[in-house]
């Protein structure tokens, strides 16, 4: 059977998009998502996302990681999909979704740049040597002096596999300050097991553990990753963090059908 697709990337973190409003796709098959974001047998992705029909919002956003898992949210896929829709002319500039962790507002502009509206963020766990919150999916931050030249995979399937976090395991980012509102990223992902480009949920980790640990006071940081830049703008109320915005841009690759 043919399956058309389309592919897209956030910052380098790259997604297949197919869809799914006939509900053709078998989402049960996770060897299939498994093969199509294979990068040597497949199409190629750190993800699969599913566009579906929702009873009173724009629509439904269904994630698998590239190991072919149903998994949490993904802040990056989340704004891609927003661009999918776009294409396919299910929203022109706004959108309502429901995804995996809830509700999400989103806009997107003419250029590509869209903005995310993330989870509120009030359990925030400060550890001596790193900060663990989840922000759609769980997040161990931790600074990293020499984060431009070590061995990420290693290092962070150590701590993503370890203690506390054992089998459930967790996303794992270091972390480099810059300046003031400025920080350097780099992500290891459960699910794909190694790093990736970029990663939305993780940089939204990474500037609310920031601005709770007194690195930062600003409330819009910028986030240097491998595939680019990202920004996060939220405010702090009574020690919550709310109104918290992924911002970037989501880009159309390619399509096809396999």
């Amino acid at each position: 059977m043919q399956q058309t697709f389309y592919k897209y990337q956030g910052t380098g973190n790259d997604f297949v998009m197919i869809d799914n409003r006939q509900q053709n796709f078998n989402k049960k098959d996770t060897k299939r998502v498994k093969e199509l974001c294979d990068r040597r047998f497949g199409i190629g992705a750190d993800g699969l996302i599913l566009l579906e029909n929702h009873e009173t919002l724009d629509f439904k956003m269904v994630y698998y990681n590239s190991d072919g898992n149903e998994s949490s949210m993904c802040g990056n896929g989340g704004r891609c999909l927003v661009a999918f829709a776009k294409q396919l002319g299910v929203i022109k500039d706004k959108a309502v979704f429901e995804a995996v962790d809830g509700v999400h507002h989103a806009e997107i502009d003419a250029n590509g740049l869209v903005r995310l509206q993330m989870l509120d963020v009030q359990d925030i766990e400060k550890h001596p040597n790193h900060v663990f919150l989840n922000t759609g999916s769980p997040h161990h931050v931790q600074f990293e002096g020499g984060i431009e030249d070590f061995d990420i995979k290693t290092k962070g399937a150590s701590i993503r596999y370890g203690a506390p976090y054992n089998q459930a395991g967790t996303n794992v980012n270091f972390v480099k300050k810059l300046s003031d509102a400025t920080f350097r990223v780099r992500t290891y992902e459960r699910g794909v097991e190694d790093e990736t480009l970029s990663c939305g949920t993780g940089v939204t980790a990474v500037a609310i553990a920031m601005n709770a640990i007194g690195e930062t006071q600003s409330n819009h940081i910028d986030l240097e990753v491998e595939g680019g830049k990202l920004q996060v703008c939220f405010d702090l109320v009574d020690g919550a963090y709310q109104n918290v915005w992924l911002i970037g841009p989501a880009n159309f690759v390619f399509s096809g059908t396999i």
